[in-house]
């Protein structure tokens, strides 16, 4: 009968010890649980440095000899007060200016892309008015792969950084490359590559 009730007591002192490991923590909030390392914690994304496009020139000038000096003129100056030519392409049959102009870029005329109200604009094949410093909004109405390519940094020129959270990308705009009258790039011929100083020459032999 004793060893029943020394085993009796154990059994009962065994679950006392186990309610208390497991109702003790609930009861008083796991004050003690130890708050999760640094390492365990999500870091926050490095910032994203901006990207630069470089600036195209605004409203285009000319220079004019006005009593022996250089005067810079606006385009409005003169265009103002003449009638605009809807069929006008490049400097053939001008005697002002523009003489030597010479306009490869599909069929546009001088009017597809300048603005016959305000040549200190151009404008949209809309209609709507767009100022010089916005000519990638011109270009892109048309040139819709480039335009596309460009948004995904395939084209432009991009220079500076890819990781823009290492440092800044800077981009050119059309006319950085481009010629606005004349934008096709001339025909090159491949060649071959020029001899690498640093390679080794093989001669080789030719039986006879």
């Amino acid at each position: 009968m004793e060893a029943i009730a020394n085993v009796s007591r154990v059994w009962r002192r065994s679950l006392l010890g186990f309610a208390l490991a497991v109702v003790l923590p609930l009861v008083t909030g796991c004050g003690d649980a130890e708050p999760p390392s640094p390492a365990a914690r999500p870091t926050p994304l490095a910032a994203k440095l901006p990207v630069h496009t470089r600036a195209v020139p605004g409203v285009p000038h000319i220079l004019v000899d006005a009593g022996g000096q250089a005067t810079k003129l606006a385009c409005s100056t003169c265009h103002s007060m003449k009638q605009a030519v809807p069929t006008q392409r490049g400097g053939s049959g001008l005697r002002l200016f523009h003489q030597g102009l010479e306009v490869a870029h599909g069929n546009l005329t001088c009017l597809s892309c300048h603005n016959p109200d305000d040549y200190d604009a151009l404008r949209l094949a809309d209609g709507r008015r767009v100022p010089f410093e916005r000519v990638m909004d011109l270009c892109a109405q048309c040139h819709g792969p480039q335009a596309r390519d460009y948004a995904h940094g395939a084209h432009g020129g991009m220079s500076g950084y890819w990781d823009r959270t290492r440092g800044t990308q800077v981009r050119n705009q059309c006319t950085h490359c481009h010629a606005p009258h004349a934008p096709a790039y001339p025909t090159m011929r491949p060649t071959f590559k020029p001899r690498d100083r640093f390679l080794p020459v093989r001669s080789e032999s030719h039986d006879d």
